[in-house]
């Protein structure tokens, strides 16, 4: 371990890197403040801090989730950060020490069915920020000029709570922006939102992002439903199947073959042409967090804070390491300059703090 640092309030967000700075979300429950921070990503050293809301908490959330869980986006010149209070979705740009460059309210946000906060993560395309909202409400995917604020298109999607983070693949010879829940797969064209395809799976709400390799994308969910499907990119046509699922994490695919830990636990390797399963592993769950691919190791953690690392090896289940950090891990590390980050919790003596740790030579 380089550093350890608290961090203080309680977020889900994962570190990012940029300009030497790791930079994270996070909330303060007692005051109801939502906050963007950065440290030094050498020497683990504070350095700003910004408040960008105040109030307007919603009065439930999931216990899985919190007020700070959409992870910060960069283009290495601008940080964008989405915030859900005062029953809206509002993202702001920031430039690298912080100042605020403009902010702007991107959706209504205000679930009744399921009150259990909100996750997705911006997304960064072009000169586009895309942003997803959906609920028992006015749902819909939004775009917004990266320079101003401004919308830019607005696609609408399925009144349903869902929680994933949209993400771009370059699939079948081109851009596609995949989201799924609502019980739907979709691909849309991320300059106008439009859609290009959808195909039925993998549950009505999901929390993962999609995957792919080559032009196979993968998904998994959720509730109520449980399954993991694998589609061609070109129309979104089914190629395989499964009843397994990961809710809230999101799966690896590398070298021909996908990576799950599941829910409950077990780790699965299966073929990506097939779905055919090479070997599967019961590790310890519940799982919240995304895997990393660093140096030849997978790195996965548990909710409880045991981080394992493993080689991806299709032939069988090769542990390199198991460790302990903390008593609770939910985001997902990031990596730079060979040092991993990781953003971690203990509670002690009934006292829950969470810390910014840098391991690394």
């Amino acid at each position: 371990m380089i550093w350890k640092v608290p961090v203080p309030g309680r977020g889900h967000s994962s570190p990012v890197i940029v300009n030497g700075q790791v930079v994270l979300t996070t909330a303060d429950m007692e005051k109801k403040i939502q906050s963007v921070l950065a440290f030094d990503s050498t020497s683990g050293k504070a350095r700003w801090k910004v408040d960008l809301n105040q109030g307007g908490f919603p009065a439930k959330n999931h216990p899985n989730n919190t007020e700070a869980t959409p992870t910060v986006a960069s283009d290495g010149e601008h940080l964008f950060v989405s915030f859900f209070h005062h029953e809206s979705i509002e993202t702001t740009a920031l430039d690298l020490d912080g100042k605020q460059v403009w902010k702007e309210k991107v959706a209504p946000f205000n679930p009744k069915r399921y009150e259990y906060g909100y996750a997705p993560s911006p997304l960064l395309h072009k000169n586009l920020v895309i942003v997803s909202a959906e609920y028992d409400g006015t749902s819909g995917l939004t775009a917004l000029d990266r320079a101003t604020g401004k919308r830019v298109w607005q696609t609408k999607r399925r009144d349903n709570i869902s929680f994933s983070s949209p993400v771009i693949a370059q699939v079948a010879g081109r851009d596609q922006l995949l989201l799924s829940g609502g019980d739907k797969l979709t691909s849309y064209d991320p300059n106008s939102g439009a859609e290009l395809w959808s195909t039925p799976g993998p549950a009505t709400a999901t929390c993962g992002t999609a995957v792919w390799e080559g032009d196979i994308i993968m998904a998994s969910g959720g509730y109520p439903q449980s399954e993991t499907i694998a589609v061609r990119g070109t129309d979104g046509s089914l190629l395989w199947k499964n009843n397994q699922k990961c809710y809230e994490q999101s799966m690896l695919a590398y070298q021909g073959h996908l990576y799950a830990l599941t829910d409950t636990g077990i780790l699965y390797c299966w073929r990506i042409a097939d779905g055919k399963e090479m070997w599967k592993q019961r590790l310890k769950g519940p799982i919240s967090s995304s895997p990393i691919l660093a140096g030849g190791h997978i790195y996965w953690a548990n909710e409880r804070g045991t981080w394992y690392v493993f080689r991806p090896n299709p032939e069988r289940f090769e542990l390199v390491a198991e460790n302990q950090l903390g008593t609770e891990s939910f985001p997902s590390p990031a990596v730079s300059g060979g040092r991993l980050y990781i953003r971690s919790a203990a509670t002690t003596d009934g006292k829950r703090q969470e810390y910014l740790v840098c391991i690394g030579s």
